[in-house]
């Protein structure tokens, strides 16, 4: 009989081919205790330096978890922040979010990453400071109300970290040393805000095993949004500190893990730099990161007191890896979708109403694809006739096709948008919120998209007509990992059926009006 240690030892075998790439490294721990510690390739593929357990890595996303840490480490009523936040959003009209609507992606800002690319930047610009204080500075609208929904946001963890080192005079690295690391044992943790190097040479790859490997080029600098640099053996560190902490209703995890809430009482499966799932029927917390070239993830079983991290030097799906390697622990199954289902008659394109964005329905290989967000999502049809993924349903009724989003907070009945779309719609707009442009070229029959503003002039996209008067416009790249994917373009008309001006919004930036001025 095969045992749930040898599926371990053979999953983690098969991570090097399963999920090619030049190197990465993972670990499996169970009451605090190391199961499998392995690293393979190359943590510069170049220079020939080996990828060990000690190999430095951009953790990314997964600082998040840290900067919420250091807020409760420090302020055990973050609340007392809410002041500070306002204060770093002098243009904001109307309500500001609070230090808690930071912790939980609920503060409805826009990502400043996703915004970056309306100012016409360039998918490997300089992003600093400067360009991060500004972009930042210049919110005048949220896109909900805070508390209410939920939506990624790179820089709510930035204005965290920003107000960390004003509150106690000191620097972001230096508060992560003496509070989080020395006392977790993570001994070459440290804070890699710099992204353009790392300073063992480990380098992170963009490509495919059949097309080749390249170092990826990245030039953000960031910090409490996902500055963390750690190796491997640092991450064990984290979880061991985890799991020898589990009983203390007051340790940092026990804190950061707690239930979270929207303002209306409904469960929030995010919080604290932290996702609230199940898998395999038991609840699970813990987060990704990503940069071109880097993908980790991170997560934590309590009730088995299980700890799984992955790291990737290159862009294959660690959560997939991470997950794998704990059915293999845990002695079960993930689920395959069926595949022999009749495709569904409501397939088509639909406005979402309360975003403005569009949502596109067909099939790909056997289930459901859904470009509605920053990426395609592939939803698994149910014999009821709906199909869904666990955080995204499609669901018809009989006034319609419903899309839940629980993660969000969010339930709507899309709107369809069906027919012809003009093609008159060359000219320059500009959206007096963010002093930005998009201009529309009619090129040869062709029309053509891009952005500009004071990061720079972005290239010239092809638009795809999606119904009357509505289009997207592909942001494949951006600064960081995650592209803002299709920008929705919603062109409306005034009383003489000229275009007047055009509502552009991507899932992570929404409802921005551009007027027509040339």
């Amino acid at each position: 009989m095969t045992t749930p240690l040898s599926r371990l030892d053979r999953a983690l075998a098969g991570l090097p081919r399963s999920f090619p790439g030049p190197g990465g490294g993972a670990a499996v721990l169970r009451d605090g205790e190391i199961l499998a510690r392995h690293a393979w390739g190359w943590a510069n593929a170049e220079r020939r330096i080996p990828f060990t357990p000690q190999s430095l890595f951009r953790m990314c996303s997964v600082t998040k978890q840290f900067t919420c840490g250091l807020v409760l480490d420090a302020f055990p009523d973050p609340t007392v922040l809410d002041g500070d936040v306002r204060a770093r959003l002098p243009l904001l009209e109307g309500e500001a979010p609070g230090a808690l609507h930071l912790c939980h992606n609920q503060s409805g800002l826009r990502d400043y990453w996703a915004v970056a690319m309306l100012h016409g930047a360039p998918a490997e610009s300089p992003f600093g400071d400067r360009e991060a204080a500004k972009v930042i500075a210049g919110t005048r609208s949220l896109h909900f109300a805070p508390g209410s929904r939920y939506s990624y946001v790179n820089q709510n963890f930035r204005l965290l970290s920003d107000i960390l080192e004003a509150r106690t005079g000191r620097s972001f690295a230096e508060l992560l040393r003496s509070r989080i690391f020395d006392r977790a044992g993570m001994g070459s943790a440290f804070l890699a805000a710099d992204t353009r190097a790392m300073p063992d040479g480990t380098e992170g790859y963009e490509g495919t095993q059949a097309g080749g490997f390249r170092a990826a080029e990245n030039r953000v600098l960031w910090t409490g949004d996902a500055g963390l640099g750690a190796s491997l053996d640092d991450m064990i560190a984290w979880e061991r500190h985890i799991d020898a902490t589990r009983d203390d209703p007051e340790a940092l995890y026990s804190r950061l893990s707690a239930p979270v809430t929207f303002s209306n009482g409904a469960a929030a499966p995010y919080g604290f730099g932290l996702g609230r799932t199940t898998e395999f029927g038991r609840p699970i917390t813990g987060h990704g990161g990503a940069l071109r070239g880097w993908r980790s993830h991170r997560l934590h079983v309590p009730s088995e007191r299980i700890s799984v991290v992955v790291l990737f030097n290159h862009l294959s799906d660690a959560n997939a890896a991470a997950l794998d390697l704990l059915a293999a622990l845990l002695g079960e199954e993930r689920a395959k979708p069926a595949t022999d289902l009749p495709a569904p008659d409501w397939l088509g394109s639909y406005i979402e109403p309360e975003t403005g964005l569009s949502a596109r329905v067909d099939m790909a290989e056997g289930r459901v694809r859904l470009r509605f967000g920053h990426s395609a999502e592939k939803l698994d049809l149910q014999p009821d006739g709906s199909a869904g993924s666990g955080r995204t349903r499609l669901r018809p009724a009989a006034d319609g096709l419903w899309l839940d989003r629980p993660q969000e907070n969010q339930s709507s009945r899309l709107v369809p948008c069906d027919g012809e779309s003009a093609t008159d719609l060359s000219g320059r707009y500009r959206c007096a919120e963010l002093d930005a442009e998009l201009e529309v070229v009619d090129a040869g029959g062709a029309l053509y998209g891009g952005f500009s503003g004071f990061l720079g002039q972005s290239r010239m996209e092809l638009l795809a007509p999606v119904g009357p008067d509505v289009w997207t416009l592909p942001c494949p790249r951006a600064l960081d990992h995650t592209p803002p994917g299709d920008w929705t373009l919603a062109f409306r008309r005034d009383g003489t059926g000229r275009v007047k001006e055009v509502e552009v919004g991507c899932w992570l930036a929404r409802r921005l009006r551009y007027e027509r001025i040339g």
